[in-house]
């Protein structure tokens, strides 16, 4: 699963990355969680970033559900096979089968939080790319609901998983946010693409840098929010000879503002 997960690039570097105008302030988003809002970049509007919330209710539900993650196999590859090679089965499943097809997005990230299998997030790590690989983006799908007693229109969005790679699997962890590889984001943003190519981009990330460390398990307070929640209380999982989230991404990725990204 992927329950929270970081944002702290600049606005202009955002810009740059995805090719898209980011048209409000950022603050530093250290621990997102299911309920927060977050930028993503959506199928209907691939040049703007907006702000949805992490938690998706289908277009059909009777009040919000806040469903953060949706699992690639469905209901299919129940003990997590890492070899499993058989049916997508979100493409079935009630809550995601109109998104999958028709409402995709980029979830923007430069980071995400993980826990053990059985600690959970009593034993949390920041797992991260190289620095040359942030931000990227998850395979996210999204949907509208509009709240009957009040008119309220909610855009909300949820990240797909799929088995652990290598390095979850080291932590331990049974699964993974699918990473988009960069040359098929705009594929996953493309209405017209076959239902069978979108399911093909649902694989584990195998290909680049990427690393985890420990950090303290203040990260399960939602309300928390600040850098020393990244801060490393131990040694990479695969050893290195800097800590290079910490070096690369909180001390020097803290131009959140657009105007401090112009300085």
């Amino acid at each position: 699963m992927c329950g929270r997960y970081v944002v702290v690039s600049k606005i202009s570097e955002i810009e740059h990355r995805f090719q898209v105008r980011m048209p409000f302030e950022l603050p530093p988003l250290f621990n997102i969680g299911p309920g927060s809002m977050a930028p993503v970049i959506t199928s209907d509007s691939p040049n703007v970033v907006q702000l949805f919330k992490f938690g998706l209710t289908p277009f059909w539900a009777k009040k919000p559900m806040y469903l953060f993650n949706a699992r690639a196999e469905g209901d299919h590859n129940s003990d997590n096979d890492q070899g499993y090679g058989g049916a997508m089965g979100i493409i079935m499943k009630p809550s995601f089968r109109k998104a999958i097809r028709s409402n995709r997005c980029l979830v923007i990230a430069d980071a995400f939080i993980e826990g053990t299998v059985n600690e959970k997030l009593d034993k949390p790590f920041v797992v991260h790319l190289g620095a040359a690989d942030r931000p990227f983006a998850f395979a996210g799908i999204w949907d509208e609901w509009i709240d009957k007693t009040t008119g309220e229109l909610l855009r909300s969005f949820a990240i797909i998983t799929i088995t652990a790679n290598e390095l979850l699997s080291k932590l331990p962890h049974h699964r993974s946010p699918v990473i988009l590889r960069r040359e098929d984001e705009q594929l996953w943003l493309n209405p017209e693409l076959p239902l069978a190519e979108v399911t093909a981009l649902l694989r584990p990330y195998t290909t680049g840098y990427m690393n985890a460390y420990p950090i303290s398990n203040a990260i399960k307070n939602p309300r928390a929010n600040s850098a020393e929640l990244l801060q490393p209380i131990g040694p990479s999982v695969i050893p290195e000879s800097a800590f290079v989230l910490e070096q690369n991404l909180v001390l020097q990725g803290m131009g959140f503002s657009r105007a401090r990204a112009r300085k």
